[in-house]
């Protein structure tokens, strides 16, 4: 079994991991930490995770394995010292994501430790899954990008779309963590939806960055907007974008387009209807619904996924089967949860 540790289990993503570990047929879930709970046991934080059994300390024990669920900045400084022990590390803040270091200190500020942003791989398997095995350093992709990622790719790929590319996103509110903000009380976000980031969302650069590398000059344009609704769990993002004027594809066509593409991937499936987000809740699944508007010649593509599993840190233990030389399957296998 391969010892792994977990670095602040305390927030949402953190406590998703740990779960999702519980479960692992070849990882065994030895440290966590959680400086704020330092000293407490991992059940009177989380009940549901009170079989783990492990008391939450304030640095990690001897792991073979380290999944950090840190926020940017905090991440890549405490992730240091393990990278250069060489040790997997599975980062699922957005500190190791950007490919330049200018790019992420134009969204973030200035970066801890940016000489190892070229060793690291973007997390997504169905994208990177050969550089991710070989890889000891994954970041993990950010809900919304993943989901707009993945519906647009294969479109992308085939040169069949202009660059000028439209996302807009609707998420739950735990994508904010457990961080109180007025925002996300109650009263605030029941019965409301409410667009945020208009003028640029973090995840923006992601789905530009992995775009751009399966598109020839020039780099996609993207307008992307993200929308808070009043659910606790998933990402449904509805992509637009103009067919090329040379393009001739039928929605059958399409469809078949996107099978083919993912035909390799467990985890993406290309649906005949448009997908909603209780139909991801709790599973690591990525639902697909392309098709084609005739009167205005533009692709519309639904992709639809749960925050925390696709989104988070169920495609985060997707990547850290990969790089453990695991199927990348394993510990993900449960179906979701409906109603």
């Amino acid at each position: 079994m391969v010892r792994a540790g977990i670095i602040n289990v305390t927030g949402y993503m953190g406590a998703e991991a740990a779960r999702l570990l519980h479960g692992h047929p070849e990882v065994d879930l030895v440290s966590v930490t959680g400086r704020s709970a330092a000293g407490q046991q991992i059940g009177d934080v989380f009940p549901h995770l009170a079989p783990l059994g492990l008391t939450i300390e304030e640095e990690l024990g001897e792991v073979d394995a380290v999944v950090s669920a840190l926020p940017h900045a905090a991440a890549a400084e405490t992730l240091v010292p393990y990278i250069e022990r060489g040790l997997p590390v599975l980062d699922l803040s957005a500190d190791f994501r950007m490919r330049k270091q200018s790019e992420y200190e134009e969204w973030y500020g200035v970066h801890p430790a940016p000489q190892y942003l070229a060793g690291a791989v973007f997390g997504i398997p169905e994208l990177h899954r050969d550089e991710i095995a070989g890889s000891k350093l994954v970041a993990g992709p950010g809900c919304h990008s993943t989901a707009a990622i993945l519906g647009l790719a294969p479109v992308v790929k085939a040169g069949l779309i202009e660059p000028d590319i439209i996302a807009d996103s609707k998420t739950g509110i735990s994508g904010a963590g457990r961080t109180l903000g007025l925002t996300y009380h109650f009263a605030e976000a029941n019965e409301d939806v409410a667009a945020y980031a208009l003028a640029g969302h973090r995840q923006l650069p992601e789905i530009t960055q992995e775009l751009g590398a399966l598109w020839e000059a020039p780099p996609p344009s993207v307008t992307f907007v993200p929308h808070l609704v009043p659910m606790t769990r998933g990402i449904l993002v509805t992509s637009y974008a103009t067919l090329r004027s040379d393009a001739s594809i039928t929605v059958d066509q399409l469809r078949a387009m996107y099978r083919d593409f993912y035909a390799t991937s467990p985890f993406v499936r290309v649906v005949d209807l448009p997908p909603a987000t209780k139909q991801t809740l709790g599973g690591n699944a990525c639902l697909i619904h392309p098709t084609l508007d005739p009167r205005t010649n533009r692709l519309v593509v639904v992709s639809c996924l749960d925050n925390l599993m696709k989104g988070g840190a169920g495609q985060g233990i997707q990547c850290l089967n990969l790089m453990l030389g695991l199927p990348e399957a394993a510990g993900l296998s449960s179906l979701g949860l409906y109603p």
